[in-house]
């Protein structure tokens, strides 16, 4: 029953909206989804001419609060349920239209001229310097941190850590031979930039990682908004999710 009601309540929203607000679709996505999600808003403009899609690339953590703080964004792609329960419970975030966007998986990866290149967790105190996004904002941290509790190899790395401000710097380091590797996703690293995985972290050791999205308190009272989401869950969108690495189920 709440949830109808929830729903009901949706669509009296977007009857009253003012036509003003139509043309514009504010996103704010984790930084991991910017080529898939650019493909994908690329496909949806070439149906909508008249719609402008304006994405914000970033931490999950950082976004979360930038919306928190009233930053103005229509729908939010987070790398983690946690950062999308705390828009939740701010209130800034439609919970009854929540979804599940993709999945992906945490690898470790290091510069292909590295002289050492480890092959699994157990490795990794033998390491001078490792990358991983910051985990009070960063998912990916947050996610290695995890591991490396779990694989017994959290004291072995301590000092050695290099915080990035997301997921794309920790694989920059990496690229440029600055840290001899970092914990990054499995769609982040591509062939011929300086990069190579050296191996997957075992599932029994991390949290599979979860892209959920929603559309905002805000967005929901945009019609645009309300359709380029629909559009995000559709079978075209994952496709294109599919072709850049990520799983959609």
């Amino acid at each position: 029953m709440k949830k109808r009601i929830a729903v009901i309540v949706m669509l009296c929203k977007l009857f009253l909206l003012p036509a003003a607000l139509g043309g514009e679709i504010r996103v704010f996505a984790a930084a991991s989804l910017k080529e898939a999600f650019t493909e994908i808003a690329g496909a949806y403009g070439k149906d909508h001419p008249g719609t402008k899609i304006l994405p914000n690339f970033g931490a999950s953590g950082t976004l979360a609060r930038q919306i928190d703080q009233g930053a103005p964004a229509d729908i939010f792609l987070s790398a983690s349920q946690e950062w999308m329960d705390f828009l939740v419970e701010r209130k800034r975030i439609e919970k009854s239209a929540a979804a599940v966007f993709a999945y992906n998986t945490l690898v470790f990866c290091g510069p292909d001229a590295g002289a050492t290149k480890p092959g699994k967790m157990g490795d990794l105190p033998a390491l001078e310097r490792i990358a991983i996004g910051s985990p009070k904002s960063v998912p990916a941290g947050a996610y290695a941190m995890e591991a490396l509790k779990n694989a017994g190899v959290a004291a072995g790395v301590e000092g050695k850590l290099v915080m990035a401000r997301d997921v794309r710097e920790a694989l920059a380091y990496a690229e440029r031979g600055e840290v001899d590797g970092a914990f990054v996703y499995r769609t982040d690293v591509l062939p011929g930039r300086g990069a190579s995985i050296f191996f997957v972290v075992p599932r029994s050791m991390v949290s599979r990682v979860t892209y959920p999205m929603a559309p905002t308190a805000e967005g929901v009272w945009n019609p645009e908004a309300t359709a380029f989401y629909r559009f995000l869950g559709s079978a075209e969108a994952k496709r294109f999710l599919e072709r850049r690495g990520f799983d959609t189920r």
